[in-house]
């Protein structure tokens, strides 16, 4: 599996573990950094994943911040993207199997390696549940309808506010 990995520098060390890993299990990775321990800003890493993920230069995104919080939000950012926070095996799985997520984001202040390596093991091997397909179908029609551009939204409230 081709997955886009990126952290920022509270999770560098996390991150270089995962990626061990996932090399040694022959996964193909696209790295968007951090390298070291010098300060970033993580939603410029966290919205590089997602636009990798969109564009489809991967299948699947992890992300690894202090607490997995910010690169979510980043990376829900992109149109499209799906990104949840997980810190359980559980909800690692249900974010792929009932919500479609591309990306799972983890917190390296908040979980241990041993535990996030079990965490992205359960993402990566969940698939989407076909029983999941009208919940995924409202989502992108919300986000479809949410997108649109302002003039439009305010004609529409327009109309719905005329007498």
């Amino acid at each position: 599996m081709k997955i886009a990995i990126g952290c920022d520098e509270a999770a560098c060390d996390m991150k270089e573990a995962i990626q061990r890993m996932l090399l040694e299990q022959s996964h193909e990775l696209l790295d968007f950094g951090t390298h070291d321990h010098q300060p970033v800003l993580y939603p410029d890493i966290g919205v590089a994943v997602a636009e990798a993920i969109r564009q489809g230069r991967a299948e699947r995104g992890l992300l690894f911040c202090g607490t997995g919080i910010g690169m979510a939000i980043a990376a829900n950012k992109v149109p499209g993207i799906r990104a949840a926070q997980a810190h359980d095996t559980y909800s690692a799985q249900r974010a792929s199997k009932s919500n479609d997520a591309q990306i799972l984001s983890l917190g390296a202040r908040v979980v241990g390696l041993e535990l996030a390596k079990v965490i992205v093991e359960a993402f990566l091997l969940s698939r989407p549940e076909s029983r999941s397909r009208a919940k995924l179908d409202a989502l992108a029609a919300h986000e479809q309808r949410l997108r649109q551009p302002r003039s439009d939204l305010l004609s529409r409230l327009g109309d719905n506010l005329a007498p």
